[in-house]
Protein backbone atom coordinates (compact mmCIF):
# COMPACT_ATOMS: atom_id res chain seq x y z
CA UNK A 1 0.00 0.00 0.00
CA UNK A 2 2.93 2.32 0.73
CA UNK A 3 4.17 2.14 -2.85
CA UNK A 4 0.81 2.83 -4.51
CA UNK A 5 0.24 6.32 -3.06
CA UNK A 6 3.10 7.98 -5.02
CA UNK A 7 1.88 6.25 -8.17
CA UNK A 8 -1.67 7.49 -7.64
CA UNK A 9 -0.46 11.03 -6.96
CA UNK A 10 1.74 10.94 -10.09
CA UNK A 11 -1.13 9.66 -12.24
CA UNK A 12 -3.44 12.37 -10.88
CA UNK A 13 -0.86 15.06 -11.75
CA UNK A 14 -0.55 13.74 -15.30
CA UNK A 15 -4.30 13.64 -15.77
CA UNK A 16 -4.79 17.13 -14.34
CA UNK A 17 -2.06 18.56 -16.57
CA UNK A 18 -4.07 17.57 -19.63
CA UNK A 19 -7.24 19.30 -18.42
CA UNK A 20 -6.40 22.86 -19.42
CA UNK A 21 -9.04 24.65 -21.44
CA UNK A 22 -6.58 27.13 -22.93
CA UNK A 23 -4.43 26.38 -25.94
CA UNK A 24 -0.77 27.06 -26.45
CA UNK A 25 0.75 29.27 -29.09
CA UNK A 26 3.37 27.56 -31.21
CA UNK A 27 5.95 28.79 -33.67
CA UNK A 28 8.53 26.90 -35.62
CA UNK A 29 7.71 23.50 -37.00
CA UNK A 30 4.28 21.93 -36.73
CA UNK A 31 5.13 18.33 -35.96
CA UNK A 32 2.69 18.31 -33.06
CA UNK A 33 5.30 17.54 -30.43
CA UNK A 34 4.63 19.03 -27.05
CA UNK A 35 5.23 18.52 -23.38
CA UNK A 36 5.79 14.93 -22.50
CA UNK A 37 6.67 13.90 -26.04
CA UNK A 38 10.41 14.02 -25.52
CA UNK A 39 12.92 12.86 -23.01
CA UNK A 40 13.29 16.05 -20.94
CA UNK A 41 12.25 15.46 -17.34
CA UNK A 42 11.38 18.99 -16.23
CA UNK A 43 12.39 17.97 -12.73
CA UNK A 44 14.52 20.56 -11.05
CA UNK A 45 16.08 20.92 -7.65
CA UNK A 46 17.33 23.94 -5.84
CA UNK A 47 15.99 27.46 -5.89
CA UNK A 48 15.15 27.63 -9.56
CA UNK A 49 18.45 29.10 -10.66
CA UNK A 50 19.43 26.10 -12.73
CA UNK A 51 22.30 25.15 -10.41
CA UNK A 52 22.72 21.84 -8.67
CA UNK A 53 21.87 19.58 -11.60
CA UNK A 54 23.69 18.18 -14.55
CA UNK A 55 22.71 17.04 -17.99
CA UNK A 56 22.34 13.26 -17.94
CA UNK A 57 21.85 11.36 -21.18
CA UNK A 58 19.48 13.09 -23.58
CA UNK A 59 17.93 15.29 -20.87
CA UNK A 60 18.48 18.98 -21.54
CA UNK A 61 18.44 21.33 -18.58
CA UNK A 62 15.77 23.97 -18.09
CA UNK A 63 16.66 27.63 -17.81
CA UNK A 64 15.00 30.14 -15.51
CA UNK A 65 14.06 33.80 -15.81
CA UNK A 66 13.54 36.75 -13.51
CA UNK A 67 10.04 38.14 -12.97
CA UNK A 68 8.57 39.77 -16.09
CA UNK A 69 11.74 39.15 -18.10
CA UNK A 70 12.98 37.15 -21.06
CA UNK A 71 16.61 38.19 -20.51
CA UNK A 72 19.11 35.35 -20.12
CA UNK A 73 21.04 35.31 -16.85
CA UNK A 74 24.62 34.07 -16.63
CA UNK A 75 23.30 30.76 -15.20
CA UNK A 76 20.85 30.43 -18.09
CA UNK A 77 23.59 31.10 -20.63
CA UNK A 78 25.79 28.45 -19.03
CA UNK A 79 22.96 25.88 -19.14
CA UNK A 80 22.28 26.78 -22.77
CA UNK A 81 25.97 26.18 -23.56
CA UNK A 82 25.64 22.69 -22.04
CA UNK A 83 22.43 22.09 -24.01
CA UNK A 84 24.13 23.27 -27.22
CA UNK A 85 27.07 20.92 -26.63
CA UNK A 86 24.65 18.00 -26.25
CA UNK A 87 22.76 19.03 -29.39
CA UNK A 88 26.00 19.28 -31.37
CA UNK A 89 26.91 15.73 -30.31
CA UNK A 90 23.40 14.48 -31.15
CA UNK A 91 22.79 15.87 -34.64
CA UNK A 92 19.74 13.66 -35.27
CA UNK A 93 17.83 15.25 -32.37
CA UNK A 94 15.66 18.32 -32.58
CA UNK A 95 14.13 20.26 -29.71
CA UNK A 96 10.93 22.06 -28.86
CA UNK A 97 11.61 24.92 -26.47
CA UNK A 98 8.62 25.53 -24.22
CA UNK A 99 8.20 29.01 -22.71
CA UNK A 100 6.53 29.09 -19.29
CA UNK A 101 5.47 31.82 -16.85
CA UNK A 102 4.25 32.09 -13.30
CA UNK A 103 0.58 32.70 -12.57
CA UNK A 104 0.81 36.47 -12.28
CA UNK A 105 -0.33 38.53 -15.25
CA UNK A 106 -3.14 38.06 -17.75
CA UNK A 107 -3.39 34.95 -19.89
CA UNK A 108 -2.58 36.93 -23.03
CA UNK A 109 0.44 38.65 -21.46
CA UNK A 110 1.82 35.36 -20.16
CA UNK A 111 1.46 33.62 -23.53
CA UNK A 112 3.42 36.50 -25.12
CA UNK A 113 6.06 36.45 -22.36
CA UNK A 114 6.41 32.67 -22.62
CA UNK A 115 6.98 33.08 -26.36
CA UNK A 116 9.67 35.74 -25.78
CA UNK A 117 11.38 33.40 -23.31
CA UNK A 118 11.37 30.47 -25.72
CA UNK A 119 12.62 32.67 -28.56
CA UNK A 120 15.44 34.12 -26.42
CA UNK A 121 16.65 30.58 -25.66
CA UNK A 122 16.34 29.57 -29.34
CA UNK A 123 18.30 32.62 -30.52
CA UNK A 124 21.07 32.01 -27.99
CA UNK A 125 21.35 28.36 -29.04
CA UNK A 126 21.55 29.60 -32.64
CA UNK A 127 24.40 31.93 -31.70
CA UNK A 128 26.20 28.85 -30.31
CA UNK A 129 25.95 27.07 -33.66
CA UNK A 130 22.76 25.02 -33.26
CA UNK A 131 20.82 25.15 -36.53
CA UNK A 132 17.46 26.89 -36.24
CA UNK A 133 15.83 24.14 -38.28
CA UNK A 134 16.37 21.81 -35.32
CA UNK A 135 14.62 24.16 -32.89
CA UNK A 136 10.96 25.07 -32.54
CA UNK A 137 9.19 27.09 -29.86
CA UNK A 138 5.85 26.95 -28.10
CA UNK A 139 4.43 29.11 -25.31
CA UNK A 140 2.29 27.67 -22.57
CA UNK A 141 2.18 30.88 -20.54
CA UNK A 142 1.04 29.98 -17.04
CA UNK A 143 -0.88 26.86 -18.09
CA UNK A 144 1.69 24.18 -17.24
CA UNK A 145 3.29 25.14 -13.94
CA UNK A 146 6.09 22.96 -12.62
CA UNK A 147 5.19 23.97 -9.05
CA UNK A 148 1.54 24.48 -8.08
CA UNK A 149 2.43 26.79 -5.16
CA UNK A 150 1.41 30.44 -4.88
CA UNK A 151 4.60 32.01 -3.55
CA UNK A 152 7.91 33.33 -4.87
CA UNK A 153 9.66 29.98 -4.54
CA UNK A 154 7.04 28.29 -6.74
CA UNK A 155 6.86 31.19 -9.18
CA UNK A 156 10.66 31.11 -9.66
CA UNK A 157 10.44 27.45 -10.74
CA UNK A 158 7.62 28.24 -13.16
CA UNK A 159 9.43 31.09 -14.98
CA UNK A 160 11.36 28.84 -17.32
CA UNK A 161 12.16 27.49 -20.74
CA UNK A 162 11.84 23.71 -20.87
CA UNK A 163 13.50 21.60 -23.57
CA UNK A 164 11.75 18.59 -25.09
CA UNK A 165 13.85 16.45 -27.42
CA UNK A 166 12.33 14.83 -30.48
Amino acid sequence: MKNTLPGIVGLAMILLAGCSSKSAVSTGDSTGAGAGSGTGSGIESGSGTGSGRGVAGPVLGDIFYDFDSAALSADAQEQLKQNAAWLQKNNASSVTIEGHCDERGTDEYNIALGERRAVSAKEYLGSLGVKGTRLSTVSYGEERPFDQGHNEEAWAKNRRAHFVTK
